[in-house]
């Protein structure tokens, strides 16, 4: 009879297991799967169907046939993932790449490194980022809000926020011609903005990460230091030249900032352990966002941002190890 049990890190004493911290999460993101469903209707439903049943399949199918251990298709993870790459796609993507990128996050970003609590990279954005390497088109067609009841029959699509930003000054356009053309801070913070399923309303990821912080799911170390690090970074460029760069208001409203800041960067599985690496993880990616999003070819940058940070979390784990027991 064996008497110790073998488990990948973190290693964690307490009440909480594994399921119950997933459900967790799951129950943080609906404020912001409704918002979804009223600005984009069927179709973020579908989108959200599509992604979870397929990852929650794929992870049963590579588990039975692949990798034999214990079932982990059942225990939440799964379906967060496919949640979190349904937030992160245009609510028109057609199905068959759903199903290509579920594939991508389970069996690559996943279940490759041997399942939960192994996977270096947050599998959702592995998913997210090949779809959008290999299909920029469909990707990058964002459809305007159609809230419920508005009487608006058919989407057309458009550029988001971010998006008309770089294009505008891209051209040589002012930030004061540009911003003209962008939603309000409010209409950014409440909801009604074009993009993914995740990104419409900064409020409701809002509500969920208090909601996990209230559960003890995640701390403030990791949001807290994305959102202050883009807050005092892009606020020294726009007080510099605020002709070419944006308020900095405007890079914590739009685009993945809020969704990538609270539920994705926080994975306790591809973040540090440590408060001191996780501050030094959060500042990493508030940095790197800023740098793709003002001088890169992408409008956006947090997907890049995270998986970047997430390659150094083994070496901020190392870096921040606590001292050894009655080590001086």
């Amino acid at each position: 009879m064996s008497l110790l049990s073998i488990s990948a890190s973190p290693h964690v004493h307490g009440d909480n297991s594994v399921k119950k911290i997933m459900w967790g999460v799951v129950v943080a993101m609906v404020p912001a799967m409704l918002v979804s469903v009223y600005f984009f209707g069927l179709d973020a439903v579908r989108v959200m169907l599509i992604a979870v049943a397929a990852s929650v399949f794929f992870e049963w199918l590579i588990q039975k046939y692949l990798i034999k251990g214990a079932d982990t298709y059942m225990d939440g993870s799964a379906v967060i993932t496919g949640v979190l790459l349904a937030f992160n796609v245009p609510s028109n993507l057609p199905w068959w790449i759903i199903v290509i990128g579920s594939l991508v996050a389970i069996g690559m970003g996943k279940m490759s490194f041997g399942g939960i609590g192994k996977n270096v990279f947050n599998p959702a954005l592995v998913g997210r980022v090949f779809m959008l390497i290999s299909f920029p088109v469909q990707m990058t067609s964002w459809p305007t809000v159609k809230p419920l009841f508005s009487g608006v029959a058919d989407a057309i699509t458009g550029p988001t926020p971010l998006g008309i930003v770089k294009e505008g000054l891209d051209a040589g356009l002012t930030v004061d011609q540009v911003m003209a053309e962008v939603p309000s801070f409010m209409q950014q913070f409440v909801g009604g903005i074009g993009g993914s399923l995740g990104e419409v309303s900064a409020l409701a990821l809002i509500l969920g990460g208090l909601y996990m912080l209230w559960k003890k799911i995640i701390t403030w170390e990791i949001p807290l230091s994305i959102l202050l690090t883009v807050l005092i970074f892009s606020g020294i460029l726009w007080l510099v030249d605020p002709t070419h760069y944006v308020n900095p208001v405007f890079h914590l409203l739009t685009g993945g900032m809020m969704l990538g800041a609270i539920f994705m960067a926080t994975d306790m599985v591809s973040s540090p352990m440590s408060r001191n690496g996780q501050l030094v993880y959060g500042i990493g990616i508030g940095l790197l966002t800023v740098i793709i999003r003002v001088w890169g070819a992408y409008p956006e940058g947090m997907s890049f941002a995270i998986l970047l940070m997430n390659s150094a979390t083994p070496l901020l784990n190392n870096a921040f190890k606590p001292k050894r027991f009655g080590r001086k």
